[in-house]
């Protein structure tokens, strides 16, 4: 059981669509662990849409893993989501980490399609139920709440036979929702010592369920960037982060150098993470070049593929 990093994109923040296909190749041939796209329906902003994002990522790369940074499988339905998944499984040779939570109730993807919230989350229970039987069985019979399928199949099957659930969530619900149906837990908005919350509370819930999730299979996610706090790119990172938790959002990010960033990494270790999706903190595309470069030489390099023990040592 080793540490990986992945690279996460969360707005575009391309010029260029072949800058981004340059940046796609130069992550695949550089030994990055995997690359993730955070996953919003509704949005002024430009962010691809992560199901189709990965669909391309399977006829653009070779060796790296990709996965969606987590989708809203509440919003979505769970056949096609999961013929969806399994389709570019195949096609990609076993490289998608699909990862799914239930979104926020404030979030514009609710708000703006006037989707109900009460009960999202037993929607959301019910939905990877489904998920995880139509990638599994050849035939499917579910009477729930909210989906009723009689003799439901797809076909293909995903080309990994385990193909991983890794699902998001920072709440108890989350811990319980991980424990019943999840291979692995992707942390969000978290501080190391939130994440290590989680990774205490999924294991004692695993108590209960009688499943079993592997070391590795929980993961940690914070923007980063080298550079200076006071760098108006920085400042304004910060300045929204502070706004959106009403609170100094430090323990939420890593600016500074590669020290400070691994510094960082290793927290999230202690607190029980082995897998990390790190986010740029960039602007325009030479210094997004430069931001995933500094990364791989200065944190990916010295601890990707390392073991726990051998870092906390």
């Amino acid at each position: 059981m080793t540490i990986g990093i992945g690279l996460g994109l969360s707005r575009f923040p391309f010029a260029e669509v072949s800058e981004f296909w340059r940046w796609v190749q130069l992550c695949d041939e550089a030994g990055v662990n995997s690359l993730w796209q955070t996953d919003r329906l509704v949005t002024r902003e430009p962010m691809l849409e992560s199901l189709a994002t990965m669909a391309a990522l399977a006829g653009a790369t070779r060796r790296i893993r990709f996965g969606m940074n987590v989708a809203s499988i509440a919003l979505r339905d769970p056949l096609l989501l999961a013929r969806q998944c399994a389709t570019i499984d195949m096609l990609s040779e076993g490289r998608l980490l699909p990862a799914f939570g239930i979104g926020s109730a404030l979030s514009d993807d609710y708000r703006a399609t006037g989707t109900p919230t009460r009960r999202r989350g037993k929607k959301a229970d019910e939905a990877l139920q489904l998920v995880r039987q139509l990638w599994q069985q050849e035939s499917v019979d579910f009477d729930g709440e909210f989906f009723h399928y009689q003799r439901a199949s797809i076909a293909p099957k995903p080309a990994n036979p385990s193909i991983p659930l890794w699902i998001g969530g920072s709440s108890e619900a989350a811990m319980q929702r991980v424990a019943r149906y999840g291979t692995g837990w992707l942390g969000g908005l978290d501080t190391p010592a939130q994440a290590a919350v989680m990774v205490r509370g999924i294991r004692e819930a695993l108590k209960v369920t009688g499943r079993k999730i592997d070391d590795d299979h929980y993961g940690a996610t914070f923007s980063f960037r080298f550079g200076d706090p006071e760098e108006p790119v920085a400042k304004a990172a910060i300045e929204g982060l502070r706004q959106r938790l009403n609170q100094d959002p430090a323990d939420y990010l890593a600016i500074g150098d590669g020290e400070l960033i691994r510094s960082r990494v290793l927290e999230f270790v202690r607190a029980g993470c082995q897998k990390f999706v790190l986010l740029p903190i960039s602007t325009g595309d030479k210094d997004m070049f430069i931001q995933t470069q500094k990364l791989i030489d200065e944190v990916i390099t010295p601890l990707d593929n390392q073991s726990p023990e051998t870092l906390l040592s």
